[in-house]
């Protein structure tokens, strides 16, 4: 895939290491938060050169409650492997700035509401005029149309304005939030593969484009097997998809355990298993749907079972035969030997922390692994630097 000028006078120096599927594309990221930042990070995992360009206030992620001082876990976690520069887009010669920026550049994502970038000059039919390669993304709360389109929008707004919460809460309580920022990172994954098609798209074309990207869509399309409705229908349907019944989370002797029984063979060897094969020769349970009306009479019977040994025990004896897996802390996946295996977590030397173990490339290819990840940029950290590759002022 063919970057910007590499013999340019302002061109930035590529990743050392080994090439990734996007060595040599040079992305300016102008975004917060966690949608289009970590959608910049998927692609510097890929190889490509981030910017970050950050206000002169950084990051809004930068001063989330964190329980390391010196830095926000949240913005180590969603900005490995990039440079951080601060520019003051509100002032014109640091506007004038990226611009010589975006000349060289082949990927700008930002999450500004769509009348923003309007007022600072650098919507996507200005930039698209100074550099016609430009693969343009705007992150948004809503989309580009429409009467909330300037609505500030946020993952556990979008979760609760789609039904999630709802979906999520129990029958008759309350709506409950997911935790996590899941539509956030779904949306950055969507940012990640849609600028990648556009740069796909671009080597036959020779152009960039604009890619929209918003929280709304992202929430609707994670949902996409509730978002039917068929000709006929009523509104009022069920729409969730859980089993229910045996598949779900349940006590042990110590600890939760997860178990999925949904398929005959599956259901088969977990009533062998826990010592009650009588129960999978009875016709009455023999399919997910009569196990999930006959709930009160299975699981009083399961739970029996399962509280005469832990978690983990019930773990390592279902083994490959019952899908399964216990309740575990976050901070337990950093040593798990499955991670370990995968070489999922790596350590990333950090100027203010000394080290941090971190999440890797996500994706594996076996002929262009991507070169090595590096740590989240400290505040203004490569200003100077980037600046003196442009040849100006760090002071401008």
């Amino acid at each position: 895939m063919t970057g910007s000028n590499p013999s340019s006078p302002f061109a930035i120096a590529q990743r050392e290491g080994a090439t990734g599927p996007l060595s040599g594309i040079r992305v300016l990221d102008l975004s917060a938060y966690i949608a289009g930042p970590y959608g910049c990070t998927l692609l510097a995992d890929q190889g490509a050169e981030v910017i970050k360009v950050e206000p002169p206030v950084g990051d809004n992620l930068r001063r989330y409650p964190s329980t390391l001082e010196a830095e926000s876990r949240a913005f180590l976690g969603v900005n490995r492997s990039k440079r951080g520069v601060v520019l003051d887009l509100k002032q014109p010669e640091q506007r004038a700035v990226l611009m010589r920026l975006v000349r060289e550049a082949d990927v700008l994502v930002h999450n500004f509401r769509p009348s923003v970038p309007v007022r600072l000059g650098i919507d996507f039919e200005s930039l698209h005029k100074l550099n016609p390669r430009l693969v343009y993304c705007s992150v948004t709360g809503y989309g580009e149309q429409g009467p909330l389109k300037e609505k500030a929008g946020y993952d556990q707004v979008l979760q609760t304005m789609t039904g999630m919460c709802t979906m999520q809460g129990k029958t008759g309580g309350a709506p409950e939030i997911l935790y996590g920022s899941v539509v956030d990172y779904y949306a950055a994954a969507l940012v990640a593969a849609g600028v990648s098609s556009a740069l796909y798209e671009r080597e036959r074309s020779g152009e960039g484009q604009f890619v929209g990207v918003s929280l709304l869509r992202s929430a609707l399309t994670m949902q996409s097997a509730r978002m039917v409705w068929a000709e006929g229908e009523p509104a009022a349907v069920g729409r969730d998809m859980r089993s229910g019944g045996v598949t779900g989370i349940h006590p042990t002797a110590d600890g939760y355990l997860y178990i999925s029984a949904n398929t005959p063979r599956f259901w088969q060897a977990l009533c062998e298993r826990i010592g009650l094969p009588e129960l999978a020769a009875d016709a009455r349970y023999d399919t997910v749907r009569k196990r999930a009306a006959e709930a009160e009479i299975l699981l009083p019977q399961l739970h029996a079972a399962l509280a005469t040994r832990s978690a983990l025990a019930w773990e390592a004896l279902f083994g490959e035969e019952v899908p399964c897996a216990a309740a575990r802390q976050v901070e337990d996946m950093f040593d798990h030997p499955q991670v370990q295996a995968e070489q999922m977590v790596t350590s990333l030397p950090h100027p203010l922390l000394g080290s941090y173990r971190g999440i890797t490339r996500p994706i594996v290819f076996g002929r262009t692994p991507g070169p090595e990840p590096f740590a989240a940029p400290v505040f203004d950290q490569d200003t100077a630097a980037v600046s003196a590759l442009l040849d100006v002022s760090s002071d401008d």
